[in-house]
């Protein structure tokens, strides 16, 4: 079978790299020429693990291949899958005219029947939108179908994923449709992923739904964490105790600064506006999105009050990126409250593994520094922000000798506040009693 992917991103290349390891032959479209002559070289646009050695193999074994022509893809695939952006409009909802523009390019070049599968996330109604498109764009009319099948990738470990996802969902209204799509994806059967047939607007929903619960997990774990530094409690431990009910489960209930990235805000946002537009207000989705905006302010309230003021204060700041794994710096807590920092007088010197250029580029009031100890030096805090594995094992004594004052500030919940209070440090997380430093007996 031959498939063609467009869009170029995180989404469509990981999608097109894997399939074309499934045996499939891939062809990967991009407007941007740009990125389309780096994919030929073997560059990859993004950090995730294992992608361009996956993307290098697909080339090599003559399975993948990378065009700006669409009407080469459209002509050769007999499935297309749409992953294109689909980023917040003003009011909060998606912005489906990239989806759109591709649905009408696949109209116009189409000679004869396709399978046109948004993989892209996109707001119940969308596959109805583009049936209307592609049928109003046709010169002549050819037989189509639609289908929805969202993905479920994570930032960091995409690729295990993709090969192997808890489930694949499929939402089409045609026999033939759901059959090459089971097709398709008849890899994972070895490894017996449930495979969830239902119709378009259900799968397009599924993804929001479960985007939107994950958050509000989030949320309710930092608004415990919040309650547990008022009553002396340790929000790791209620964590534990409630995720370890089969009921709930433990995914996902680890405090911390709030989400970001491109899925969880996005995907609370345009969910909050469907529900609008449809004359009910999506409350707990609202409420989750809220608790994630007052985290932020938090975490530089604590900030604030372990160094005595802002202004004048050098931070050193540890991970940049929403996550560890990725340099997508997209909605990220760090960059949010670095520009708090900064703008109330405070210094930041800063260290990322992998999205240091890029965040340098969104706010160069940033002092990028080669490493950990590098941004340590003279700082009257270190800031850890995101968990990368770089950061779990620090040497404090260098810390120590290194900082003007010994303050740590784990918004990631890494360490043990006693085992850092005994390396002379004062420890603040999240959820948890602060520590001051202390010596052994």
């Amino acid at each position: 079978m031959h498939i063609s992917v467009i869009g170029t991103g995180y989404v469509g290349l990981v999608t097109g790299a894997c399939f074309a390891e499934f045996g499939v032959q891939v062809t990967c479209m991009d407007s941007d020429s740009r990125r389309i002559e780096k994919l030929e070289k073997g560059e990859i646009p993004f950090y995730e693990p294992g992608i361009a050695e996956l993307v290098a193999k697909g080339v090599k074994e003559g399975r993948l291949s990378f065009t700006t022509n669409i009407a080469q893809a459209v002509d050769k695939a007999l499935v297309i899958f749409i992953a294109v952006g689909t980023p917040p409009s003003a009011d909060g909802s998606a912005d489906l005219s990239f989806v759109k523009k591709v649905g009408e390019g696949i109209a116009h070049h189409m000679n004869s029947y396709k399978v046109i599968v948004t993989k892209s996330t996109v707001p119940v109604g969308t596959g109805e939108t583009i049936r209307e498109v592609v049928k109003k764009t046709q010169k002549t009319p050819i037989r189509f179908d639609i289908v929805s099948n969202p993905e479920f990738l994570r930032e960091g470990s995409a690729i295990e994923d993709f090969m192997r996802p808890n489930r694949v969902v499929i939402g089409a209204d045609s026999d033939q449709a759901i059959a090459i799509m089971k097709d398709l994806y008849r890899p994972l059967y070895l490894i017996e992923t449930p495979i969830v047939v239902t119709d378009v607007p259900t799968a397009e929903l599924i993804k929001y739904a479960s985007n939107a619960f994950l958050a509000t997990k989030i949320s309710f774990i930092n608004e415990i964490a919040n309650l547990c530094e008022r009553v002396g409690a340790n929000v790791q431990m209620v964590a534990k105790g409630m995720g370890l009910d089969h009921r709930i489960g433990s995914k996902f209930l680890h405090a911390g600064p709030g989400f970001g990235g491109s899925c969880f805000p996005k995907d609370l946002a345009a969910l909050i506006q469907t529900g609008e537009r449809n004359g009910y207000p999506m409350q707990i989705a609202s409420a989750a999105s809220r608790v994630n905006d007052i985290q932020r302010g938090r975490m530089i309230d604590k900030i604030r009050e372990a160094v005595g003021g802002l202004k004048g204060k050098t931070l050193a700041m540890l991970g940049l990126s929403f996550k560890p794994n990725t340099n997508d710096l997209r909605e990220a807590p760090a960059l949010a409250i670095s520009r708090a920092l900064l703008a109330e007088g405070a210094s930041i010197r800063a260290y990322d593994p992998e999205a240091m250029t890029e965040a340098c580029q969104l706010i160069p009031e940033l002092q990028p520094c080669r490493d950990t100890y590098h941004a340590a030096e003279g700082a009257d805090a270190l800031v850890l922000m995101t968990e990368w594995n770089v950061f779990r094992n620090l040497e404090f004594e260098k810390l120590k000798s290194l900082m003007r004052t010994p303050i740590l500030l784990d918004l990631r919940n890494v360490y043990e506040p006693e085992r850092i209070a005994l390396a002379g440090f004062k420890h603040l997380s999240v959820g948890r009693v602060a520590q001051n430093p202390r010596t052994t007996t």
